[in-house]
């Protein structure tokens, strides 16, 4: 087994409970400092930890990923916001989240989506049962304000309580993946830009046999649904 252990965005004290006991049982352990050194971690590590990944699958060793806070959520204090797929309701259906995944789209970025866990009701101070967005709700829901084939083909990649021992990763097109069961809480979505051929053979390990058909190279390294 090779584990995956993220050490957070200060020192070595900032590893979570369970990667360091995690840490004390394994044989061998290496730091990897690549990407970034121990004290200053705040560069994306997701191209190198994708290509050792597919390498270790390759051999025959499987892998775990321990999360740990990083520089992609603790950017969040600066303030500034990130796409929310909100509920509709019988009156209200706003459309603006759309909009800000079509801009990215047309300049070949992803876009990560943030499903919603609503408990006050919108104007009054009525709280909503407990529930929350799944996968499938939000890919209805923007299905619905497409208006062609193409959009519909686009690939996404579902996510469900991403910690090591439970989550769950789906890719596919957003029409595919609009009947996929992703099991319990919380659930988020990722809509796809230009594809590197490196995330290509990574979306493959959570994808169907025909999941990722629509993806068609644009040249050497670049893929486009």
């Amino acid at each position: 087994m090779l584990y995956f252990i993220g050490l957070g965005l200060g020192d070595a004290k900032y590893i979570t409970v369970k990667g360091l006991e995690i840490v004390r049982q394994c044989s061998r352990v290496y730091l990897e400092d690549y990407t970034s050194i121990l004290w200053y971690k705040d560069v994306d590590e997701a191209t190198t930890h994708s290509d050792l990944v597919l390498r270790a699958l390759n051999a025959g060793i499987q892998y775990h990923v321990i999360h740990n806070a990083s520089i992609m959520n603790a950017v969040g204090c600066c303030g500034l916001q990130t796409v929310s797929i909100v509920f509709w309701t019988d009156t209200w259906r706003p459309e603006s989240f759309y909009d800000k995944i079509k801009k990215n789209r047309d300049m070949g970025l992803h876009t990560l989506c943030l499903l919603p866990i609503p408990y006050l009701s919108r104007g009054r101070n009525i709280y909503e049962p407990p529930r929350y967005m799944t996968f499938a709700q939000a890919a209805e829901q923007l299905l619905e304000i497409l208006q062609n084939q193409r959009d519909r083909d686009t690939v996404c990649v579902g996510l469900a309580q991403i910690r090591a021992e439970v989550q769950t990763i789906h890719s596919g097109t957003l029409q595919e993946l609009m009947s996929c069961d992703l099991g319990g809480p919380l659930h988020s979505m990722i809509i796809s830009g230009h594809l590197h051929s490196l995330e290509v053979d990574m979306l493959k390990l959570f994808s169907g046999p025909e999941g990722l058909k629509t993806l068609k190279m644009t040249d050497s390294s670049t893929y486009v649904s």
